[in-house]
């Protein structure tokens, strides 16, 4: 196995996964959101409030199954690039996998049906119920999934033996430390990403036409929703800092571009080389909070890419990739804050509006997206060389396939993933354009 087949198979794993995560967010936000549609039908505002539901369902059923299609290929992937893995943590990744696809057949195969299609066979308490639990399962099947990601970077409940893990302590295996971090930032990650896309999905209708009271409800819900996110999300990507720094040193090295163990922590802002610690520039360095994102070592020293010498995960990547999603989350804490200030001043009409303004927000649509992308590449690519944080390194449990299989596979995956991003925006487009059409009953047949 050569070193550029082996990052092939990584930036194959994760082309796959990335793509089937996009729309996993926008489906477990959405799951939440119209959930909380329902729950407000039930109030004065009736039938707005079923006019968003009845909307943006739509949407959700279109994210749901892009995201259970994509979710094969991950699947595919995880046997046939890394065929000796699951020899190894099969005892541990085992249970947890057939977990979520058991919530994942559970709970959305059984409910979804009856929530996208049973509203009018269903009294508005038990469809609403329904909602709820599909909302459910979209969280659990993403509970799991995160388990073992959020376990596989910091190992605890189960003892290497012989090459392979046993479970010790399911608990502990379950809820490891970083499991609160990763949870937390990804259903707020979906929220955020929800909130933009309706932002942006509404903005764009008033262009074309006013939008009625359902509009305006939606566009005040998501406005404070996208507020609230960003915020959360601040402030637990600081404590996932933390949580990083403690069990995975070497990626909170990479991540601040701290080269040389030292006395004083430093975090690097814009340049990954290190060269400002060796020029003595003080201007892009930031001292302030830094040493709560870097590990130490025994004598208390804060332990830089020095220590890790042949084991420091791409320090590049890492770094900027972490950047992408920190600038992009930024950029989404303005515009929500713009979009809050204008919109108490108009009543949260998105008419009112400046036009530049409402195009802003069109190009905000789907500014999840690479601040997901960014964040997971520095999760998966940061734990390099490493599939089990300190264990297992990628190179043992990564297969045999000639490279040129590989780019294939690759390439092909990609016109495919293309192939599904047009057809999403199409339909996206269509429901956008034309919204909910009544269809008429004839017979006792809708």
């Amino acid at each position: 196995m050569t070193y550029s087949t082996l990052w092939l198979s990584q930036i194959q794993f994760f082309a796959s996964l990335g793509f089937m995560l996009m729309f996993l967010v926008i489906e477990l936000g959405l799951a939440w959101v119209l959930l909380y549609f329902k729950l407000r039908a039930f109030g004065r505002e009736h039938a707005a409030w079923t006019a968003a539901y009845r909307f943006w369902v739509r949407v959700f059923a279109l994210a749901f199954v892009l995201s259970f299609a994509a979710s094969m290929p991950v699947l595919i992937q995880l046997g046939g690039l890394w065929p000796t893995l699951m020899e190894k943590i099969g005892d541990v990744a085992g249970p947890l996998l057939a977990a979520g696809i058991l919530s994942t057949f559970i709970f959305k195969s059984c409910f979804l049906g009856a929530m996208l299609f049973g509203q009018r066979h269903l009294s508005e308490k038990l469809h609403a119920l329904v909602v709820f639990m599909v909302a459910l399962g979209v969280t659990a099947s993403s509970f799991w999934m995160l388990a073992l990601l959020s376990w596989m970077h910091v190992p605890t409940g189960a003892r290497m033996l012989d090459e392979r893990y046993w479970v010790i302590d399911w608990a502990d295996i379950i809820f490891n430390p970083a499991l609160p971090w990763y949870g937390g930032l990804f259903m707020l990650t979906g929220l955020l990403t929800a909130a933009f896309l309706v932002l942006g999905i509404i903005a764009l209708q008033t262009l074309r036409r006013p939008v009625d009271e359902s509009g305006r409800l939606v566009f005040k819900t998501a406005a404070w929703l996208a507020g609230a996110s960003i915020v959360l999300q601040a402030a637990l990507a600081a404590g996932a800092g933390g949580m990083t720094a403690q069990y995975q040193p070497a990626k909170a090295a990479a991540v601040s571009g701290y080269w040389h163990s030292g006395e004083l922590p430093r975090v690097a802002l814009f340049d990954a080389s290190g060269a400002q610690d060796r020029a003595g520039d003080e201007e892009s360095i930031w001292h302030a909070a830094a040493g709560h994102w870097l590990g130490r070592d025994k004598n208390g020293r804060y332990r830089g890419l020095d220590q890790f010498a042949g084991m420091a995960p791409p320090v590049a990547v890492t770094f900027w990739s972490y950047r992408l999603a920190v600038f992009t989350g930024l950029l989404m804490l303005l515009v929500a804050a713009v979009t809050l200030l204008r919109g108490r001043r108009r009543g949260f009409d998105p008419g009112a509006l400046s036009r530049g303004w409402r195009r802003v927000l069109i190009a905000m649509s789907f500014s999840g997206w690479p601040m997901l992308l960014g964040g997971a590449a520095y999760v998966f690519f940061g734990s390099f060389p490493y599939a089990v944080t300190g264990t297992i390194t990628v190179s043992e449990v990564t297969g045999d396939t000639p490279f040129d299989i590989i780019l294939g596979g690759y390439l092909a995956y990609l016109l495919f993933y293309a192939l599904f991003l047009a057809g999403f925006f199409q339909m996206l487009r269509h429901i956008v354009r034309y919204g909910v059409v009544p269809v008429a009953r004839h017979r006792g047949r809708a």
